[in-house]
Formats: structure tokens, C-alpha cells, sequence
């Protein structure tokens, strides 16, 4: 997992994650080696007066500000790091940054989630429109979606929409067509037509290249434009090591090794129970050598099945391209 990367934590047991039981210990293991190894996290504890012995449950855990990504360097192993992967940021914002110690636990991560939900990489063909993310450096989406074409087939697709099209008719396995939602919104204006046997997929937000529209009204936009009868999403960020997925109706679920819990507006360690709406906590237990709890400026909501909704971002604050739609 990276030459010099201290093996504290066996990142193998991340994905044998099979219950909260398990889950929960793992999450507690993995907080006490990050409130050691991770400078800024523990410099953060170290002002909240906390002592990390002293935690013994999920809730009890402080997340740290996904903010803190862009001026602080959250990093936690003792190698240098394999990669350095940055968020999208309209101009003027300081885009946040991911060091990444091992490559092969993020490909691990992503392809595990992808497979929980949609098959063997080897039998889904991607078909990528992300041309905001393609036209500038560090996207792990782009990593990401490059690494499971190279698995299943597909391919990228800059601004070329008859290409994409011929290719997708000519396609006879599974197909996924992955797409930012206003890269999908210029397709579905400019060659509107059924897509037949494709799931289509949107992450991420407008880019200010459109106005934004609430997800139930973007989602029927597209539906009736490609004849499909749901439009799934992708929910990750650059800081996150791992995805959620929803197969429609803007309701996700997460790999056995992610949890989202939800807090109190306005008391931030508080955390509220399934049915109230607050801000996004997120654990991500392959964000081993960097931070797994993040405190994030989504709002949503969970349910008692564990799935759980964005509903868009917190009042001031600053706009960022992962699912800016709004419920």
C-alpha cells in the first residue's frame, strides 16, 4: 500500500467491514491513529480539549472541517504521498487538496464501491462526459473513471456528442453514461433521443456554466430527454478516498465502509437521528492516511435504512461543484 506507509491499521480490514459492530471498532482504531499521525487533526482535538482515549463511540467523535483541505496539509503516514488530488473551484477559490499515500487503496475503494452496486468493472462500459474535470489537472473523478474504463470499455468524451452517441448505440453490455450535470443538460437539448439499455449517471453540479435547478426538475429534464426511467448520481469529493451511489430520486447509499451521520445546525457535535435535517458528517474509513471524519457544508438528512439525501449546501457557505443540486 506504499512503500514506507506505517501498517498501524491493516487497510485490508477496511473492506472487511461487515456490520456497526465491526464498523464501529474499526472507525475507533483508525480516530486514535489519525489523532496521533495527522497534524492538523490533532492540532484540532488538541483545541476542542479532547482526549482521544476518551472517545468510545461513533458520535462522540469531533469531524474535522472539510475546509481545513485547502489550507492545511491532512496527511497521516509517514511516506511521502503517491498522489496529490484537488477539488474543482469556481475562480478565486483555493481549490482543496488530497494527499493520497496509496494509490492501490483508492482504486481498491472506488472499484469495491462501484462493483457493490453496479457488477464487475470487467462488465460495465463507462462512458465519461466530464469535460470540466478533463480540462484541468488532479481530478481523482477523472482517475477514477479512467481506471474503470480501462477495465469495461468506454471511453472519454471532451465535447464530441455524435461520437458519444455512435458509441453508445454500438455498445451491447452494460453502459453507464457518467456525466456532469451541465455537460448532461447540453446533451439533452442539443440531441435529445432514447438511449436504450444505459443508465444515466450525474455528478457533481452546474460549474456556473448553467442556472441551477432543483434535483427532482434536472432529473425529470433528463429523463424524458433519454427515455430512461431514472437518473442515477455519484456522491464523492476530492477529499474522499470513497463514493456513494443512488439508482434515483436523488436517494443514496453508501459502501459498508462509509457512514453519513447527521448534525445539529447549531450545536456541530451534536448529531441528530434519522429524519432530521442538519449538516453532512461523513466517516470514511479509506481515508486511512489522510482524515476519515469530515465535517462537510452539505445539508441532508439520513434514514433509518442508512440511505440518506443531499438537500444542497449550507447558508454562506462557499459554493463547490459536488452535487450543488438542491432537493
Amino acid at each position: 500500500m506504499g512503500e514506507g506507509v506505517t501498517d498501524m491499521v491493516d487497510p485490508r480490514t477496511i473492506f472487511e467491514v461487515d456490520g456497526d459492530e465491526s464498523f464501529t471498532r474499526l472507525a475507533l482504531t483508525i480516530f486514535r491513529y489519525q489523532a496521533v499521525h495527522c497534524g492538523p487533526y490533532r492540532e484540532y482535538l488538541q483545541l476542542l480539549g479532547v482526549d482521544p482515549s476518551g472517545i468510545h463511540s461513533l458520535e462522540e467523535i469531533p469531524f474535522l472541517p472539510v475546509e481545513l483541505f485547502k489550507t492545511c496539509r491532512i496527511y497521516a503516514a509517514e511516506s511521502e504521498p503517491e498522489q496529490i488530488f484537488t477539488s474543482s473551484s469556481t475562480s478565486g477559490q483555493e481549490p482543496s487538496k488530497h494527499y493520497v499515500a496509496s494509490l492501490a487503496l483508492y482504486e481498491e475503494a472506488f472499484t469495491r464501491a462501484f462493483e457493490h452496486f453496479y457488477g464487475p468493472a470487467e462488465q460495465v462500459a463507462l462512458f465519461a462526459l466530464l469535460p470540466s474535470y478533463l480540462e484541468r489537472e488532479g481530478s481523482s473523478l477523472i482517475y477514477m473513471a479512467d481506471r474503470l474504463i480501462a477495465r469495461g470499455g468506454g471511453g472519454f468524451y471532451l465535447h464530441d456528442h455524435e461520437k458519444l452517441l455512435q458509441d453508445l448505440a454500438s455498445c451491447h453490455k452494460k453502459k453507464i453514461l457518467l456525466g456532469v450535470s451541465y455537460a448532461l443538460w447540453d446533451l439533452a437539448e442539443q440531441h435529445p433521443g432514447p438511449l436504450r439499455d444505459t443508465i444515466v449517471m450525474e455528478t457533481g453540479g452546474m460549474k456556473g456554466k448553467r442556472r441551477e435547478l432543483p434535483r427532482e426538475e434536472f432529473h425529470d429534464l433528463l429523463q424524458k430527454a433519454f427515455g430512461v426511467s431514472s437518473i442515477h448520481s455519484e456522491y464523492g469529493m476530492a477529499e474522499l478516498m470513497s463514493q456513494a451511489y443512488s439508482s434515483g430520486q436523488g436517494l443514496f447509499y453508501a459502501p459498508s465502509w462509509m457512514r453519513v451521520l447527521i448534525r445539529d445546525l447549531n450545536d456541530p457535535f451534536e448529531i441528530l437521528p434519522p429524519g432530521r435535517t442538519g449538516g453532512v458528517n461523513l466517516i470514511d474509513l479509506a481515508n486511512l492516511y489522510s482524515c476519515s471524519f469530515l465535517q462537510t457544508a452539505d445539508l441532508g438528512v439520513t434514514r433509518p435504512d442508512e440511505g440518506f439525501r443531499i438537500l444542497g449546501r449550507i447558508s454562506g457557505s462557499e459554493i463547490r461543484g459536488c452535487n450543488l443540486l438542491v432537493q
